[in-house]
C-alpha cells in the first residue's frame, strides 16, 4: 500500500510539473523503465517491459548505459510506397511499415556489438503500431543492438505457429521479431522519420537521403 502511495503521489507531482507520465514511473520504482531518444528530427520516449521480454529488455537497456546508440543512425526507412513499387512481376511480399536503427554510424559503418541473444517473441508483445521491437538477420536468435519501430500493425512479425500443407499433424513455426517497448511520447517524430525520402546506398535499401541521426538514447534521471 505504501508503494502505491508513493507512485500516485509521484505521478501527481509529475503531472504539476508537466513532465512525462513515463518518467514518473521509472522514478517511482516502478517495473518498467523509460529511454529518451534525441534525434536531429526531434524527441521521443519509449517505455519498455521487461516483464514480456526481460533478456531483450536488459540487452537493450545495456547498450542505452553503454552510450551506444549515441551518433547512430535511422539507417532504414521501409514504407507502403516501397512494396507498392517492387509489386511487379508476380513478386508481392507482405507489406510492412519500420524505422530501423541503433547499428551504423555516419557513412554507413556498421558498430561492433556485443554477442547475439535469443528470440524472446514467443512471449512478447505483438508488433502493434508505436511499439519497438529488435531487428535480426535470417537466424532467430541473431538480434545484437539493431531496433526498429513499428509505424503501422505489422502482425507478419508476430511470433506464430501455422500448419503444415503437407502434413497436418506438424506446424511451421514462424519465429518472429520480439517487440519489448512502446513509444509514449513523440510518436509524432517517429511518423515524420518515416516520411522521409530514401535511396539506395549499396549494398542497403531505403537509407535517408539525408542523415536522421540519433544524437543521444538515454535514461531520464
Amino acid at each position: 500500500m505504501r508503494k502505491i502511495e508513493i507512485f500516485i503521489g509521484t505521478l501527481l507531482l509529475t503531472c504539476l510539473l508537466g513532465l512525462p507520465w513515463g518518467t514518473a514511473w521509472a522514478q517511482g520504482g516502478g517495473p518498467n523503465p523509460v529511454v529518451v531518444f534525441d534525434t536531429s528530427m526531434g524527441r521521443f520516449m519509449v517505455m519498455l517491459y521487461p516483464g514480456e521480454a526481460p533478456e531483450t529488455v536488459k540487452n537493450f537497456l545495456r547498450y542505452v548505459d553503454e552510450g551506444f546508440y549515441d551518433g547512430t543512425l535511422f539507417h532504414r526507412v521501409v514504407t507502403d510506397k516501397d512494396f507498392k513499387r517492387n509489386n511487379v512481376a508476380g513478386h508481392n511480399p507482405i507489406p510492412y511499415n519500420i524505422i530501423q536503427g541503433g547499428g551504423f554510424e555516419m557513412g554507413m559503418r556498421m558498430k561492433q556489438t556485443h554477442p547475439p541473444i535469443a528470440n524472446e517473441a514467443i512471449k512478447a508483445m505483438v508488433n502493434q503500431k508505436g511499439t519497438i521491437a529488435m531487428a535480426r538477420g535470417n537466424a532467430p536468435d541473431s538480434a545484437t543492438a539493431q531496433f526498429f519501430i513499428n509505424i503501422k500493425d505489422n502482425p507478419s512479425f508476430d511470433y506464430k505457429t501455422i500448419p503444415d500443407r503437407i502434413d497436418p499433424d506438424k506446424v511451421i513455426i514462424k519465429e518472429g521479431y520480439c517487440a519489448f517497448g512502446r513509444v509514449i511520447r513523440g510518436m509524432d517524430v517517429v511518423e515524420e522519420i518515416s516520411q522521409v525520402e530514401t535511396a539506395t546506398l549499396a549494398p542497403h535499401e531505403n537509407v535517408p537521403v539525408k542523415p536522421v541521426v540519433i544524437i543521444k538514447a538515454y535514461r531520464p534521471q
